[in-house]
């Protein structure tokens, strides 16, 4: 055999063995057949989600007021928000928003989670209660925290002035009001932190807690060394969704204050409401859902790289 036919042999084995026809036909099969179970999904999707982002983008390019024709002005909306002083005040409303909001339906979600892995008596209905605001129209919520925080006749006020403390004004003053949303948001979302955390603490290995307490450890040292770095996926996961329905805010602000008063608690989506359905500025309020979208996926970008540093798995 001649060097030449030999180095071929060796080539011809070494070659991956090509796909045959059967195999062709099985994987297309199956190609199918994930696609049909995606359909159902995709095509809401592809209808209700991004259809209407790539329309929204399109629309951001041009000046509409819904009712005459477009008028394409390129990149002239984006420059404008970008230059307007009120876009500034809207995205540091909602920052202060998260601020207050994320550490206070954390740490609220984690005792109640904390509280419930215990042996509770009636833990099975205190859960149930606990995560019932999570499914309660947002409307209701709201109105009911409205009536609450009355600065006349509130419950909250009416108990703070049995203790001689003068009640804010709450909602209706501009210093009060992003907190009065802040807590009435967590109370709402601590049943959806809790039931997460919840789930990330019965992940956790009992027998890791009783080498701890054989070791000395007491329940804080449990707590900083064992519990939160092992809840800290649970925890990443809290993170993300809390940040990105924290900066599309609306449904309790519109409700409680309307973005008032004299703005103090209006809110990017807020602005984006307000811009296309009272201002007719329907061009400028996609570039601005635009914007808000950029700065969502860049924050949320952020997030998944940093958790290599601080979220332990397994």
């Amino acid at each position: 055999m001649s060097v030449s036919t030999a180095q071929t042999s060796i080539l011809d084995r070494s070659a991956p063995p090509k796909l045959t026809h059967p195999v062709r036909r099985r994987k297309l099969r199956y190609a199918l057949t994930v696609l049909a179970f995606l359909l159902p999904s995709a095509v809401p999707l592809l209808l209700f989600v991004l259809g209407p982002m790539v329309a929204a983008a399109w629309i951001s390019l041009q000046k509409w007021n819904l009712l005459a024709p477009m008028k394409f002005v390129g990149l002239d909306n984006y420059v404008k928000l970008l230059t307007d002083r009120t876009t500034g005040e809207v995205f540091l409303h909602t920052v202060y928003y998260i601020a207050g909001y994320l550490p206070l339906v954390y740490i609220g979600g984690l005792a109640l989670a904390l509280a419930l892995n215990t042996a509770l008596k009636g833990r099975s209905l205190l859960r149930g209660v606990y995560f019932l605001p999570v499914v309660t129209s947002w409307i209701v919520v709201a109105l009911v925290w409205r009536w609450l925080l009355n600065p006349s006749n509130g419950i909250v006020n009416t108990v703070l002035g049995f203790f001689v403390i003068a009640g804010p004004g709450w909602w209706t003053d501009p210093v009060w009001a992003m907190p009065s949303i802040i807590l009435a948001s967590a109370w709402k979302d601590l049943g959806f932190v809790m039931v997460i955390l919840l789930a990330g603490l019965q992940a956790i290995n009992p027998d890791m807690y009783e080498a701890a307490k054989i070791d000395g450890a007491g329940w804080w040292r449990r707590l900083f060394s064992i519990t939160l770095p092992l809840l800290s996926p649970s925890t990443f996961f809290v993170l993300v969704i809390s940040l990105i329905n924290g900066f599309q805010v609306f449904d309790q602000v519109y409700a409680m204050t309307g973005g008032g008063p004299n703005g103090a608690s209006e809110v990017v989506v807020q602005q984006i409401y307000d811009l296309t359905f009272r201002y007719g500025a329907a061009g400028e309020a996609s570039a601005l859902s635009w914007i808000l979208f950029i700065v969502i996926l860049a924050i949320t970008l952020i997030q998944v790289r940093g958790q290599r540093r601080w979220v332990t798995y397994g």
